[in-house]
């Protein structure tokens, strides 16, 4: 059993909280080739302009945009590194995304991507995409609480 303080992290979206607002968050495994877990190993992952969605047959979810560079040992193998990978949901997790981005008009975007024991996890937000006041809003409060802080660590 993996614990959940054995995460190795390999990448995150640092722009899924600048550009959205997560109402909530839940965990799912990736469908992936055996090459593609060791490029994820050497951390050749990048998350930009990646975003999750159901397929129309509703039968599953997938993340596209996600950019998984070749293994630089991998020969003779045709690589896709922005092919769509099917993440793992149980079909109660697949309804609920589904109702939730369809009536709240939620997105789901990929926050991040580890290692939980040997398997690769990809933890998934579903997200209200900020308007441009909001972006500017949270910027600020974001450089306040920065400048509390370090007033607060000079004393």
């Amino acid at each position: 059993m993996a614990k959940s303080d054995d995460k190795k992290l390999v990448a995150s979206n640092k722009k899924a909280f600048h550009n959205y607002e997560i109402v909530e968050k839940l965990e799912a495994g990736i469908v992936l080739e055996g090459y593609e877990v060791k490029s994820i190993r050497n951390g050749h992952v990048t998350f930009q302009d990646s975003y999750a969605r159901v397929s129309n047959k509703g039968d599953g979810v997938v993340l596209m945009g996600c950019n998984i560079r070749p293994y630089n040992m991998a020969q003779n193998i045709v690589i896709d590194a922005d092919r769509d990978r099917k993440l793992l949901l149980n079909k109660a997790e697949i309804r609920k995304l589904t109702n939730k981005t369809k009536t709240k008009e939620l997105v789901i975007v990929p926050i991040s991507m580890y290692f939980s024991g040997n398997r690769v996890k990809v933890e998934l937000g579903l997200g209200k995409p900020k308007k441009k006041y909001d972006k500017r809003a949270s910027l600020k409060e974001k450089d306040v609480k920065r400048e509390i802080d370090r007033g607060m660590k000079s004393r």
